[in-house]
């Protein structure tokens, strides 16, 4: 199969697309290209002074909006705002390995942020959507246990790298819930999960711990550059694949490549985890899906 690259990127003239965490690296990137390809794109930044300033190195479609993922109220302000249709919406931000900490709201940092957010944001934008939801996951979500009985690390010993792989497999389970949700409400709305691979990103740079340094150095030896690492975003945003589709490179061991759809481990396909993990994040965040 021909690689696919940012030269494959259908035109996106008229089209509006909102890419949360796009002031850096791997949202930075997805926001840059479908601008370039003629998009208006709305960064959904928690940090606005850092959006604006990555807004000036992209076309002059782009637009800043506050939205911080770990605070309900942010997000129901930022849904507000939204007075036009969207047609792609990308779930970009996230945390990873943070120390033990608690949103605005009281979810686990990772869960709520990475999930919890997400699922809440996509949940209020909904009836203004008009095509594609893409949830940016990651291969962590191999290591992942969804525990529907301690969600938010409530009644177990946190541990910062097992709390990001759930909240990863989470990204996975909320998009199998909804597509198949999608699909029965008979919506032209379609929904697609994508990983970066191993890519040199400033998520890494935030465990506040020795890892800040290991795997920064990681990034400088090892890994593929956030360019490469967005193309499975955008593939998933515009390529003609499959709904319910997971999109990651194609290279070794799903590190490193072009992108191509690739596959999950078995607990982020199992429909009665994804039913029932969904029920829990409506109850958690008081979001309740019109379909």
């Amino acid at each position: 199969m021909a690689t696919w690259t940012v030269a494959d990127l259908p035109d996106q003239t008229g089209r509006t697309a909102v890419v949360t965490g796009a002031n850096s690296g791997l949202g930075l990137e997805t926001a840059r290209e479908l601008a370039r390809a003629g998009a208006r794109v709305i960064l959904a930044c928690r940090d606005v002074t850092r959006g604006k300033q990555a807004a000036e190195t992209m076309p002059d479609t782009v637009e800043v909006r506050a939205l911080d993922l770990a605070e309900l109220s942010s997000i129901r302000t930022f849904a507000t705002s939204m007075t036009e249709d969207v047609d792609l919406l990308v779930n970009n931000a996230g945390v990873m390995a943070v120390p033990h900490r608690r949103t605005a709201d009281g979810f686990e940092m990772q869960f709520g942020t990475n999930h919890l957010g997400h699922f809440a944001l996509t949940g209020l934008l909904l009836p203004r959507l008009r095509d594609r939801v893409v949830t940016v996951s990651s291969v962590m979500h191999m290591l992942g246990r969804v525990n529907l009985d301690d969600l938010n690390w409530e009644h177990r010993r946190y541990l910062r790298w097992p709390a990001y792989a759930q909240s990863k497999l989470a990204n996975l389970l909320f998009t199998l819930e909804l597509t198949n949700r999608l699909k029965a409400a008979g919506s032209t709305v379609t929904a697609y999960s994508a990983h970066p691979g191993y890519a040199s990103t400033n998520l890494m740079s935030h465990t506040e711990s020795v890892l800040d340094h290991v795997m920064s150095l990681g990034n400088r030896l090892l890994a593929q550059s956030a360019a490469m690492g967005a193309l499975p975003t955008l593939y998933a945003a515009t390529a003609d694949i499959p709904p319910g589709s997971f999109t990651g490179p194609g290279g070794f061991m799903g590190q490193k490549g072009y992108p191509k759809v690739v596959g999950s481990i078995r607990a982020a396909r199992n429909p009665r985890t994804a039913k029932a993990l969904w029920e829990r994040s409506e109850t958690l965040t008081n979001v309740h899906y019109d379909l």
